[in-house]
């Protein structure tokens, strides 16, 4: 995927301000020309994935309705290549070790350091 493809992002956190955070992170070259969704629980995460398609999603672990860990599923359930980057600031090995065992792409965790988002995004994305 090249950069003059218009990307799709679904960013979903029960925080307005983390959502803000990640927006902000990506790259200015990528964001130009982006397509921006926004969801703030698992259950709007399953259908903003399903109608959308996007290319890559952010998805929180600790959220209102359905956790990440169920959307996660769902999304993978859905399309099982779906890049999905887990968000969290539960740092436990375990935590790592069961995003990863339910098929998330990465795990960035909170603080959110911006070279660790970007060097995630950009090894995932190209």
């Amino acid at each position: 995927m090249g950069l003059s493809s218009t990307m799709i992002f679904l960013i979903v956190d029960d925080s307005k301000i983390s959502r803000r955070w990640l927006i902000e992170m990506i790259p200015k070259k990528i964001l130009e020309s982006a397509e921006i969704i926004e969801g703030c629980n698992g259950e709007e995460a399953i259908a903003l994935y399903d109608q959308h398609r996007p290319d890559i999603v952010f998805l929180d672990i600790t959220m209102p309705i359905i956790d990440g860990f169920e959307a996660l599923e769902r999304i993978r359930a859905i399309n099982k290549d779906a890049l999905v980057v887990m968000v969290s600031a539960d740092r436990q090995k375990s935590t790592k070790e069961k995003v990863l065992s339910l098929g998330a792409s990465a795990l960035i965790s909170k603080p959110i350091d911006e070279e660790e988002f970007r060097t995630t995004l950009l090894k995932l994305v190209f």
